[in-house]
C-alpha cells in the first residue's frame, strides 16, 4: 500500500455552479431536449459522476438552473424598479425594462426564456419557478399600482418582450411607453 502513489483530490469549490452555468449554456444552444448529463458534464468540464453527486437527476439540475436564471431576472427587475419613486417613474422603469437589455440582452437569454416557458407549460414541476417569478414582478409593480393594474402591466412586459423577441413588435420606446401608460392610467 505504501508504494501506491495517490493523486491528490482535486478541490473544486465552484463545480456545482459551473455545472448549472453549463446547463444554461446547453439549454441556450441545444434546448432542453438537447440537454443530457453527458452533454452538460462535457460543457462544464467535470466528470460525469459529478452530475449525480450534486443533483438527484436531470430534472433537479434543470429546476435549479432555471430557478437561478429566474432569480437573476427577478433581481434585475428589482434593481430597475428600485430607482423609481413615483408611479410615473415606475412606468419609465418598466418601459426601460422592456426595451432595454434587461430581458433580451442576448440570444442566449431569449433562448433560455423561451425554453423555460415551454418547459413550464408542459411540466408542472417547474410552475413554482414561474409563479415565484411572476409574483416577484407583480410585487415590484404593486409598490406603485393596485394588484389588477400590476397584473396587467406584468402581462404586458411578458407579451411585448415575446413579441419583440420573435419580431412582432418594434422596440419603439414611444409605442411601449404609450401602452404602459394606458394600462397604468398615468
Amino acid at each position: 500500500m505504501d508504494d501506491i502513489i495517490r493523486q491528490p483530490r482535486r478541490i473544486d469549490p465552484n463545480r456545482r455552479q459551473r455545472i448549472i452555468d453549463a446547463c444554461l449554456d446547453v439549454i441556450a444552444e441545444r434546448g432542453v431536449a438537447g440537454a443530457s448529463h453527458r452533454v452538460i458534464a462535457a460543457a462544464a468540464d467535470v466528470p460525469l459522476g459529478s452530475m449525480t453527486y450534486y443533483f438527484t437527476g436531470l430534472g433537479d439540475l434543470l429546476h435549479q438552473a432555471f430557478d437561478q436564471y429566474a432569480q437573476q431576472c427577478i433581481d434585475r427587475f428589482a434593481e430597475r424598479m428600485a430607482h423609481a419613486t413615483t408611479a410615473d417613474e415606475a412606468c419609465d422603469a418598466i418601459v426601460e425594462h422592456i426595451t432595454g437589455n434587461d430581458l433580451l440582452s442576448s440570444q442566449r437569454d431569449l433562448n433560455i426564456n423561451l425554453e423555460f416557458y415551454t418547459l413550464a407549460a408542459r411540466n408542472h414541476d417547474y410552475r413554482d419557478i414561474s409563479e415565484r417569478w411572476m409574483a416577484a414582478s407583480r410585487a415590484q409593480i404593486e409598490r406603485y399600482f393596485d394588484a389588477r393594474t400590476a397584473m396587467l402591466l406584468d402581462a404586458m412586459i411578458e407579451g411585448v418582450t415575446l413579441h419583440r423577441a420573435l419580431g412582432g413588435v418594434p422596440s419603439d420606446l414611444a409605442v411601449v411607453r404609450d401602452g404602459i401608460r394606458r394600462i397604468a392610467q398615468v
